[in-house]
């Protein structure tokens, strides 16, 4: 298909949907694994993930699957294993596949299921602690603080300057 600057957008608008609504760049943007710029990374990711395509024409899954894993892990410190990977890179191939066809209705189409079926965003929160529960008040005694120490070790300092204690008796 000719590579017109409407075209183009549509399939950029695609990527958009695909990681947008993607959970796992979801979560990483939420918890700030992208650092202050983590928006701008995940703005970034549509752009590289899109030019990726325009420039390798003949994609096999597991490549796309491999650079976006990379970038992931790169860019959003973030290692993807829930298995969602490839489901994602899938989608980005048929719409690829759908622009290079010139079916920029079936892909309209598809962006539009993308971002219709987009689910809530994922909050990861940690459970309480403990010492959330405990009130403010009590101070816990730490295990090393009511130890007695062995006065019968003799530590003594290895050749590389580490130095060794024995076992207590």
């Amino acid at each position: 298909m000719a590579d017109t600057a409407d075209s183009r957008a549509l399939f950029t608008d695609g990527v958009r949907a695909a990681l947008h609504t993607w959970p796992v760049l979801q979560i990483a943007l939420d918890n700030g694994f992208g650092g202050v710029y983590g928006q701008q990374k995940a703005d970034w990711l549509v752009d590289v993930v899109q030019q990726y395509f325009q420039d390798n024409a003949d994609l096999q899954q597991d490549e796309v699957e491999d650079f976006i894993s990379t970038l992931m892990d790169q860019e959003f410190h973030t290692v993807v294993d829930d298995g969602s990977l490839p489901q994602v890179c899938v989608q980005l191939m048929q719409m690829f596949c759908q622009w290079q066809q010139g079916a920029l209705q079936q892909l309209s189409h598809s962006i539009q299921l993308l971002t219709q079926n987009k689910m809530p965003r994922a909050k990861v929160t940690a459970p309480p602690t403990q010492s959330d529960s405990d009130s403010d008040d009590e101070t816990p005694m730490m295990e090393c603080e009511s130890m007695s120490v062995n006065r019968t070790n003799h530590p003594h300092e290895d050749d590389d300057g580490w130095t060794l204690v024995g076992k207590r008796k």
